[in-house]
Protein backbone atom coordinates (compact mmCIF):
# COMPACT_ATOMS: atom_id res chain seq x y z
CA UNK A 1 0.00 0.00 0.00
CA UNK A 2 1.83 3.34 -1.06
CA UNK A 3 2.13 6.17 1.47
CA UNK A 4 -0.94 7.81 -0.65
CA UNK A 5 -3.50 5.40 0.48
CA UNK A 6 -2.38 5.32 4.01
CA UNK A 7 -2.90 9.22 4.24
CA UNK A 8 -6.60 8.55 2.50
CA UNK A 9 -7.20 6.15 4.97
CA UNK A 10 -6.72 8.29 8.09
CA UNK A 11 -7.94 11.54 6.65
CA UNK A 12 -10.10 12.87 9.01
CA UNK A 13 -13.80 12.77 8.08
CA UNK A 14 -12.84 9.94 5.36
CA UNK A 15 -14.31 6.04 5.75
CA UNK A 16 -14.53 3.43 3.04
CA UNK A 17 -17.66 1.79 1.92
CA UNK A 18 -17.79 -2.24 2.63
CA UNK A 19 -19.93 -4.69 0.77
CA UNK A 20 -22.76 -2.66 2.46
CA UNK A 21 -23.01 1.33 2.66
CA UNK A 22 -24.72 0.69 5.99
CA UNK A 23 -24.71 4.25 6.37
CA UNK A 24 -26.56 5.69 3.21
CA UNK A 25 -29.00 2.56 3.15
CA UNK A 26 -30.48 4.23 7.14
CA UNK A 27 -30.26 7.45 5.03
CA UNK A 28 -32.57 6.33 2.45
CA UNK A 29 -34.90 4.91 5.34
CA UNK A 30 -34.23 7.40 7.66
CA UNK A 31 -35.49 9.77 4.62
CA UNK A 32 -38.86 7.87 3.81
CA UNK A 33 -39.92 7.37 7.29
CA UNK A 34 -39.28 11.21 8.39
CA UNK A 35 -41.45 11.63 4.75
CA UNK A 36 -44.41 10.29 5.86
CA UNK A 37 -44.44 11.32 9.46
CA UNK A 38 -43.79 15.22 8.41
CA UNK A 39 -47.62 14.71 7.39
CA UNK A 40 -49.39 11.86 9.89
CA UNK A 41 -52.30 13.65 9.64
CA UNK A 42 -52.76 12.50 6.19
CA UNK A 43 -50.77 9.05 6.17
CA UNK A 44 -51.47 7.93 9.47
CA UNK A 45 -54.43 9.54 10.67
CA UNK A 46 -56.53 9.74 7.71
CA UNK A 47 -56.55 6.49 7.29
CA UNK A 48 -57.19 5.68 10.91
CA UNK A 49 -60.45 7.37 11.03
CA UNK A 50 -61.53 6.23 7.20
CA UNK A 51 -60.95 2.67 8.59
CA UNK A 52 -62.93 3.57 11.95
CA UNK A 53 -65.78 5.07 10.40
CA UNK A 54 -66.12 1.80 7.88
CA UNK A 55 -66.25 -0.31 11.27
CA UNK A 56 -68.83 1.95 12.47
CA UNK A 57 -70.87 1.90 9.35
CA UNK A 58 -71.03 -1.84 8.46
CA UNK A 59 -70.49 -2.67 11.88
CA UNK A 60 -72.97 -0.70 13.93
CA UNK A 61 -75.42 1.21 11.72
CA UNK A 62 -75.61 -1.42 9.00
CA UNK A 63 -75.32 -4.63 11.00
CA UNK A 64 -73.77 -7.67 9.72
CA UNK A 65 -74.54 -10.89 11.73
CA UNK A 66 -75.60 -12.19 8.49
CA UNK A 67 -72.49 -11.70 6.47
CA UNK A 68 -69.94 -13.73 8.23
CA UNK A 69 -70.15 -17.98 8.66
CA UNK A 70 -67.26 -17.96 12.01
CA UNK A 71 -67.90 -17.97 15.54
CA UNK A 72 -67.15 -15.10 16.41
CA UNK A 73 -68.92 -11.48 16.34
CA UNK A 74 -68.97 -9.71 12.81
CA UNK A 75 -67.39 -6.80 14.84
CA UNK A 76 -64.39 -8.76 15.62
CA UNK A 77 -64.49 -10.82 12.25
CA UNK A 78 -64.60 -6.70 10.52
CA UNK A 79 -61.97 -5.02 12.13
CA UNK A 80 -58.54 -7.06 11.20
CA UNK A 81 -60.14 -6.76 7.47
CA UNK A 82 -59.94 -2.84 7.88
CA UNK A 83 -56.74 -2.81 9.50
CA UNK A 84 -55.08 -5.11 7.00
CA UNK A 85 -56.94 -3.14 4.08
CA UNK A 86 -55.34 0.32 5.40
CA UNK A 87 -51.62 -1.58 5.90
CA UNK A 88 -51.87 -2.58 2.27
CA UNK A 89 -53.32 0.68 0.98
CA UNK A 90 -50.52 2.79 2.76
CA UNK A 91 -47.58 0.27 2.21
CA UNK A 92 -48.21 0.65 -1.59
CA UNK A 93 -48.76 4.82 -1.36
CA UNK A 94 -45.56 5.46 0.36
CA UNK A 95 -43.27 3.72 -1.96
CA UNK A 96 -45.14 5.05 -4.97
CA UNK A 97 -45.27 8.29 -3.90
CA UNK A 98 -41.81 8.65 -3.27
CA UNK A 99 -40.79 7.36 -6.65
CA UNK A 100 -43.28 9.66 -8.54
CA UNK A 101 -42.05 12.92 -6.83
CA UNK A 102 -38.88 12.80 -7.19
CA UNK A 103 -39.80 12.07 -11.22
CA UNK A 104 -42.05 14.90 -11.25
CA UNK A 105 -39.81 17.28 -9.93
CA UNK A 106 -36.70 16.02 -11.24
CA UNK A 107 -35.20 15.09 -7.98
CA UNK A 108 -34.87 11.19 -9.18
CA UNK A 109 -30.81 12.24 -9.93
CA UNK A 110 -30.77 12.29 -5.86
CA UNK A 111 -32.09 8.72 -5.30
CA UNK A 112 -29.79 7.09 -8.60
CA UNK A 113 -26.47 9.41 -7.79
CA UNK A 114 -25.45 8.12 -3.93
CA UNK A 115 -23.30 4.92 -3.56
CA UNK A 116 -26.26 2.77 -3.33
CA UNK A 117 -26.74 -0.90 -4.62
CA UNK A 118 -29.71 -1.90 -6.52
CA UNK A 119 -30.01 -3.87 -3.52
CA UNK A 120 -29.52 -1.29 -1.04
CA UNK A 121 -32.10 1.20 -2.62
CA UNK A 122 -34.63 -1.53 -2.77
CA UNK A 123 -34.17 -2.32 1.19
CA UNK A 124 -34.37 1.28 2.40
CA UNK A 125 -37.54 1.92 0.08
CA UNK A 126 -39.01 -1.51 1.13
CA UNK A 127 -38.21 -1.06 4.83
CA UNK A 128 -40.01 2.65 4.48
CA UNK A 129 -43.05 1.58 3.36
CA UNK A 130 -43.48 -1.90 5.57
CA UNK A 131 -42.93 0.88 8.73
CA UNK A 132 -45.66 2.68 7.37
CA UNK A 133 -48.18 0.14 6.95
CA UNK A 134 -47.23 -1.52 10.28
CA UNK A 135 -47.65 1.97 12.07
CA UNK A 136 -50.90 2.38 10.73
CA UNK A 137 -51.21 -1.65 11.97
CA UNK A 138 -50.64 -0.52 15.36
CA UNK A 139 -52.77 2.86 15.68
CA UNK A 140 -55.37 1.02 14.31
CA UNK A 141 -54.97 -1.95 16.48
CA UNK A 142 -55.21 0.65 19.71
CA UNK A 143 -57.96 2.53 18.29
CA UNK A 144 -60.25 -0.77 17.90
CA UNK A 145 -59.01 -2.08 21.44
CA UNK A 146 -60.26 1.29 22.95
CA UNK A 147 -63.96 1.01 21.27
CA UNK A 148 -66.34 -0.16 23.85
CA UNK A 149 -67.62 -2.93 20.92
CA UNK A 150 -65.38 -5.88 21.18
CA UNK A 151 -63.70 -5.66 18.25
CA UNK A 152 -59.83 -6.98 18.65
CA UNK A 153 -58.99 -10.63 20.00
CA UNK A 154 -55.71 -12.09 19.72
CA UNK A 155 -55.03 -15.64 18.99
CA UNK A 156 -52.42 -15.97 17.00
CA UNK A 157 -49.72 -13.41 17.55
CA UNK A 158 -47.12 -14.30 15.20
CA UNK A 159 -49.40 -15.34 12.69
CA UNK A 160 -50.62 -11.22 12.62
CA UNK A 161 -46.70 -10.38 12.33
CA UNK A 162 -46.08 -12.43 9.64
CA UNK A 163 -48.95 -11.79 7.48
CA UNK A 164 -48.58 -8.35 8.19
CA UNK A 165 -45.20 -7.80 7.19
CA UNK A 166 -45.41 -10.30 4.46
CA UNK A 167 -47.99 -8.28 3.10
CA UNK A 168 -46.24 -4.72 3.60
CA UNK A 169 -43.48 -5.69 1.95
CA UNK A 170 -45.43 -7.18 -0.94
CA UNK A 171 -47.02 -3.70 -1.49
CA UNK A 172 -44.33 -1.72 -1.03
CA UNK A 173 -42.47 -3.79 -4.04
CA UNK A 174 -45.61 -3.34 -6.36
CA UNK A 175 -45.48 0.63 -5.24
CA UNK A 176 -41.36 0.84 -6.30
CA UNK A 177 -42.39 -0.98 -9.43
CA UNK A 178 -45.36 1.22 -10.08
CA UNK A 179 -43.24 4.43 -9.22
CA UNK A 180 -40.70 3.14 -11.57
CA UNK A 181 -42.92 2.85 -14.35
CA UNK A 182 -44.88 5.50 -14.01
CA UNK A 183 -44.29 8.94 -15.73
CA UNK A 184 -47.25 10.99 -13.88
CA UNK A 185 -49.50 11.03 -10.47
CA UNK A 186 -52.68 9.80 -13.07
CA UNK A 187 -50.73 6.77 -13.57
CA UNK A 188 -50.07 5.09 -9.92
CA UNK A 189 -53.77 6.53 -9.36
CA UNK A 190 -54.49 4.02 -11.72
CA UNK A 191 -52.89 1.30 -10.09
CA UNK A 192 -54.32 2.41 -7.06
CA UNK A 193 -58.12 2.69 -7.90
CA UNK A 194 -58.31 -0.21 -10.60
CA UNK A 195 -56.19 -2.59 -8.99
CA UNK A 196 -55.04 -2.60 -5.62
CA UNK A 197 -58.40 -0.76 -4.09
CA UNK A 198 -60.71 -3.41 -5.99
CA UNK A 199 -58.06 -6.61 -5.05
CA UNK A 200 -58.65 -5.11 -1.42
CA UNK A 201 -61.77 -4.58 -1.23
CA UNK A 202 -63.37 -7.75 -3.35
CA UNK A 203 -60.79 -10.33 -1.17
CA UNK A 204 -63.09 -10.71 2.16
CA UNK A 205 -62.25 -7.40 3.86
CA UNK A 206 -65.97 -6.91 4.56
CA UNK A 207 -67.02 -10.74 4.39
CA UNK A 208 -66.31 -13.92 4.26
CA UNK A 209 -65.22 -15.75 1.57
CA UNK A 210 -67.62 -19.26 2.57
CA UNK A 211 -70.55 -17.01 2.82
CA UNK A 212 -70.03 -15.32 -0.84
CA UNK A 213 -70.28 -18.94 -2.16
CA UNK A 214 -73.15 -19.89 -0.58
CA UNK A 215 -75.04 -16.83 -1.76
CA UNK A 216 -73.47 -17.12 -5.16
CA UNK A 217 -74.71 -21.07 -5.30
CA UNK A 218 -73.50 -22.84 -8.49
CA UNK A 219 -72.54 -19.20 -9.87
CA UNK A 220 -69.40 -19.55 -7.04
CA UNK A 221 -67.55 -22.24 -9.24
CA UNK A 222 -65.30 -19.52 -11.48
CA UNK A 223 -64.80 -18.02 -7.65
CA UNK A 224 -62.46 -20.94 -6.98
CA UNK A 225 -59.57 -20.22 -9.78
CA UNK A 226 -59.36 -16.55 -9.18
CA UNK A 227 -59.48 -16.76 -5.26
CA UNK A 228 -56.44 -19.50 -5.53
CA UNK A 229 -54.32 -17.01 -7.56
CA UNK A 230 -55.17 -14.06 -5.79
CA UNK A 231 -51.80 -13.12 -3.34
CA UNK A 232 -54.52 -10.30 -1.21
CA UNK A 233 -56.96 -12.94 -0.23
CA UNK A 234 -54.09 -15.19 0.95
CA UNK A 235 -52.95 -11.90 3.25
CA UNK A 236 -56.48 -10.67 4.39
CA UNK A 237 -57.11 -14.21 5.10
CA UNK A 238 -53.89 -15.43 6.79
CA UNK A 239 -53.96 -11.67 8.83
CA UNK A 240 -57.50 -12.35 10.01
CA UNK A 241 -56.49 -15.96 11.33
CA UNK A 242 -54.17 -14.18 13.53
CA UNK A 243 -56.95 -12.43 15.52
CA UNK A 244 -60.21 -15.07 15.19
CA UNK A 245 -58.11 -18.54 15.05
CA UNK A 246 -60.61 -19.12 11.82
CA UNK A 247 -59.48 -19.06 8.17
CA UNK A 248 -61.50 -19.54 4.45
CA UNK A 249 -58.22 -21.54 3.34
CA UNK A 250 -54.99 -23.28 4.45
CA UNK A 251 -52.61 -20.55 6.24
CA UNK A 252 -49.54 -22.66 5.51
CA UNK A 253 -50.59 -22.58 1.74
CA UNK A 254 -51.18 -18.53 2.28
CA UNK A 255 -47.77 -18.04 3.77
CA UNK A 256 -45.82 -19.75 1.33
CA UNK A 257 -47.89 -17.86 -1.69
CA UNK A 258 -47.02 -14.76 0.08
CA UNK A 259 -43.28 -15.32 0.96
CA UNK A 260 -43.12 -16.50 -2.96
CA UNK A 261 -44.67 -13.59 -4.29
CA UNK A 262 -42.56 -11.54 -2.22
CA UNK A 263 -39.30 -13.00 -3.50
CA UNK A 264 -40.32 -12.73 -7.14
CA UNK A 265 -41.34 -8.84 -6.89
CA UNK A 266 -38.09 -8.36 -5.12
CA UNK A 267 -36.14 -9.39 -7.69
CA UNK A 268 -37.66 -7.86 -10.67
CA UNK A 269 -37.44 -4.94 -8.64
CA UNK A 270 -34.14 -5.20 -7.78
CA UNK A 271 -33.41 -5.37 -11.64
CA UNK A 272 -35.03 -2.82 -12.58
CA UNK A 273 -33.04 -0.56 -10.75
CA UNK A 274 -30.24 -2.30 -11.63
CA UNK A 275 -31.00 -1.47 -15.45
CA UNK A 276 -32.27 2.19 -14.43
CA UNK A 277 -35.13 1.42 -16.82
CA UNK A 278 -37.29 4.37 -17.02
CA UNK A 279 -35.44 6.29 -14.14
CA UNK A 280 -32.32 6.98 -16.32
CA UNK A 281 -33.80 8.07 -19.54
Amino acid sequence: MTMRAINDIHKPGSRRIGRINGLGLWTVYEKEVRRFLKVWMQTIGAPAVQAILFFLIFAVVLGGSDRVTTSVAYTQFLAPGLIIMALLQNSFANTSSSLIIAKVQGTIVDVLMPPLSPAELTLGFVAGGVTRGLTICAVLIGCFALLPIPAIMITHPLAILYFGAGAAIMLSLMGILTGIWAEKFDHVATITNFIVGPLTLLSGTFYSIDRLKEKMGSGAQWLEPILAFNPFFYMIDGFRYGFIGEADSSVMTGAMVIAGIDVLLWVITWRALKSGWRLKS
